[in-house]
């Protein structure tokens, strides 16, 4: 899914393109039970986007109803292991089949460049599918230890009817993270989308139901977290719910849950990740690495580098080399443009909130060292470029508030143990990172770093293969990997006595 596609190519793909906005409940497209719509604006221009039915309780009971009876009946939970395994790949291949039409959904939602929504994450949405197919018949249930005269069967279940929030910053490849295992133990789904970002969602739902997924095992309710995102939560006929976002929100989910049956919860939160440079360190690999882990996607990452600290007498290189970097290597332009490598901000009022943020930063002593300003006005557009303050302590709101745009704060230590202590002196744990090209301190470092992903002389380098999620106010349970299919099920011991 590679390739040199000019401006006008998408333009002309972006003219024929049908934005379907309905929800998706039991195989089939459906208006909200309200008749409602809301219209999007489209992050790189301003101009209207796609106009999407305004789901809510009603339309929350219906999905989940499909989904239960689809569960009930067995018709994709009790289906042979190689007949679901043949399914989901089908669905990863139609994936790739509708790449580019994918890719333009997902760029007018966000704002992403194109290229990157191509080649990046309807990759890994197709990839994340095709990993979680691979595994259905791989799955074995356990025997348990017993006496001659007893067989204690211990067997992981399905839990049911799973609720999935997810955000805007990668919607297909955090449906995929979630739909995958999900559907993979035998479960059956109701997907909330973020209300920026439905699009691909919706799109994913009716590939999965060509690809032969039974209606109902996969549905799509569309609209706002609290007319829709809260009454999925609160739902007493769900088992659990999945969501990513905010700290903020993942309380109330976590409320809603106790106040209904109590569900299940596994939330993948907010982060303010500390990238850690040790004088010793190679500079310019350190300097690549800081500069895409925090600008990449326009910042807009759950586990950004977004706050380096660099030991003082590097300090002002490390700088420099980073600055180079982010001019030289690192383009913002019109998503549609071949050389973007990063785009618009998601909307408006999330681009007034981050040069707020900066705004409050320098009031507090934070000194800018280069960019972090509103650019391509001109486009219609939510643009802000790349930026470094430096100058900081770690009590700083840029050192401690989740920005979610291209914001590095930059701090100063002087000793291992300080670096230590302010690397953990957060209220998140979901990644972080250490530059050195000591060793013993690299692995020392990295065990005592409370983040659930900790990168040695490298960053936001994995695979579907190794779990993802946080510690503290960064959440708790893991996607990705096999064990992310363990959230999704549970253990029910069958036992047989004998004589």
């Amino acid at each position: 899914m590679t390739g040199s596609f000019t401006r006008e190519h998408w333009e002309n793909a972006l003219a024929v393109l049908t934005l379907e906005g309905r929800c998706f409940i039991d195989g089939q497209y459906r208006a909200a039970a309200s008749g409602k719509t809301f219209a999007r604006t489209r992050p790189m221009d301003g101009r209207p986007g796609a106009v999407l039915a305004r789901g809510d309780a009603v339309d929350i009971d219906a999905a989940v109803a499909s989904a239960r009876k689809a569960f009930q009946s067995g018709i994709w939970r009790h289906k042979e292991p190689l007949e679901k395994k043949r399914i989901m790949l089908a669905w990863a291949e139609l994936i790739r089949a509708h790449a580019e039409e994918l890719a333009l959904l997902e760029t007018i939602d966000v704002g992403k460049p194109v290229l990157a929504s191509l080649n990046v994450d309807v990759r890994l949405c197709a990839d994340g599918i095709q990993y979680y197919a691979e595994i259905i018949d791989k799955l074995y249930d356990e025997i348990a230890p017993t006496g001659p005269n007893a067989l204690a069967l211990v067997r992981k279940v399905p839990l049911g009817v799973i609720g999935a929030i997810t955000p805007w910053n990668y919607p297909m490849i955090i449906d995929a993270w979630k739909l995958g295992p999900a559907i993979a133990a035998g479960n059956c789904v109701v997907l909330k989308p973020a209300e920026q970002s439905s699009l691909s969602a919706i799109r994913l739902a009716s590939l999965a139901v060509e690809a032969g997924l039974p209606p109902g095992v996969f549905n799509v309710v569309t609209g706002y977290g609290e007319e829709a995102g809260k009454p999925l939560a609160l739902h007493m006929d769900v088992d659990m719910i999945a969501f990513t976002g905010s700290t903020e929100v993942g309380k109330l989910i976590m409320g809603y849950a106790a106040q209904s049956n109590i569900k299940r919860v596994a939330l993948e939160l907010g982060g303010k990740s500390p990238l850690v440079v040790f004088a010793d360190a190679d500079l310019d690999a350190a300097a690549s690495a800081v500069a895409w882990g925090c600008f990449y996607n326009s910042g807009e990452t759950c586990h950004a580098s977004t706050r380096l600290l660099v030991e003082r007498s590097v300090q002002e290189a490390l700088i420099e080399k980073i600055e180079a970097v982010t001019r030289n290597d690192i383009t913002l332009a019109h998503p549609f443009e071949p050389s973007a490598q990063i785009g618009a901000l998601i909307e408006q009022a999330h681009m007034d909130k981050v040069l707020g943020l900066i705004a409050e930063g320098e009031r507090e002593g934070a000194r800018r060292a280069f960019g972090a300003e509103q650019v391509l006005s001109e486009s219609g557009g939510y643009y802000v470029s790349p930026g470094v303050f430096v100058d900081m302590t770690n009590d700083m709101t840029l050192a401690r508030q989740e920005i979610f745009g291209p914001v590095l704060a930059a701090i100063p230590f002087d000793t291992e143990e300080e670096a230590l202590r302010l690397a953990n002196d957060t209220i998140y744990g979901l990644a972080g990172a250490v530059f050195t090209r000591d060793m013993d301190r690299a692995h020392r470092f990295s065990e005592s770093l409370h983040a659930g992903t900790v990168w040695i002389n490298t960053y936001d380098m994995s695979n579907f293969a190794t779990p993802f999620g946080g510690f503290k106010q960064s959440g708790f349970g893991r996607d990705r990997s096999v064990h992310a299919i363990d959230k999704y099920c549970d253990l029910k011991t069958i036992w047989q006595q004998f004589g």
